[in-house]
């Protein structure tokens, strides 16, 4: 089946926030460095805006439809405010992970290959949309761009879940990321031009 998937606007960028905010609801390493409901909500949009506004201002923000899914990505050269990243983490955390929350992100950014790639912060679905192949989708309309600029693309997963479903579209662990009492994060790194392998 082919899906759809638009790239978004300035206007939508509303709309691709809720859809992130929702999709990452019950993501294991996000509700760990905010497990209070009420706090995720307040807190976890404001690390989700460095990295939408950058996509956005790149083209590179997609969604598929009806924002049922989105997916951010950041270009070869471009990267994000990162004390806007430190701020926004530094609200999401409580005291008693701040120490554990900077960590991660210091051996996440230690991972980032360092030849020009393009790098996936964020990609999510809806949880009522999350098994219909809309993560697959999102997933080959960038990787189409990585792949006719012969270059490598870069992500951090955050659940074993989709670990799964970015091997299949040819990513693979290049370590694991783990603090204290946090989930695993498992950065992964895409060759150019994979060849997915038919499914038997």
């Amino acid at each position: 089946m082919s899906i759809a998937i638009h790239t978004a606007k300035n206007i939508d960028s509303e709309r691709v926030l809720a859809t992130a905010v929702l999709s990452f609801s019950t993501d294991p390493f996000v509700r760990w460095a905010a497990a209070d409901p009420y706090h995720y909500l307040t807190h976890y949009p404001a690390l989700v805006r460095p990295f939408l506004a950058q996509a956005l201002r790149n083209r590179t923000a997609y969604y598929s439809q009806a924002f049922s899914g989105v997916a951010l990505w950041l270009p070869p050269g471009v990267s994000v405010d990162e004390q806007a990243v430190a701020a926004a983490v530094k609200l999401l955390a409580p005291a008693s992970l701040q120490g554990e929350a900077f960590a991660i992100l210091e051996q996440m950014s230690s991972y980032h290959p360092t030849q020009p790639h393009w790098y996936l912060p964020l990609m999510g679905v809806e949880p009522r949309h999350q098994g219909q192949g809309l993560g697959s989708g999102l997933l080959k309309h960038a990787l189409i761009a990585c792949d006719s600029g012969n270059q490598l693309a870069y992500l951090e997963a955050s659940s074993h879940q989709n670990l799964a479903l970015y091997e299949r579209h040819g990513f693979g662990v290049i370590g694991t990321i783990q603090v204290g009492s946090s989930p695993p994060i498992f950065p992964m790194l895409r060759e150019p031009n994979y060849k997915q392998k038919p499914i038997t």
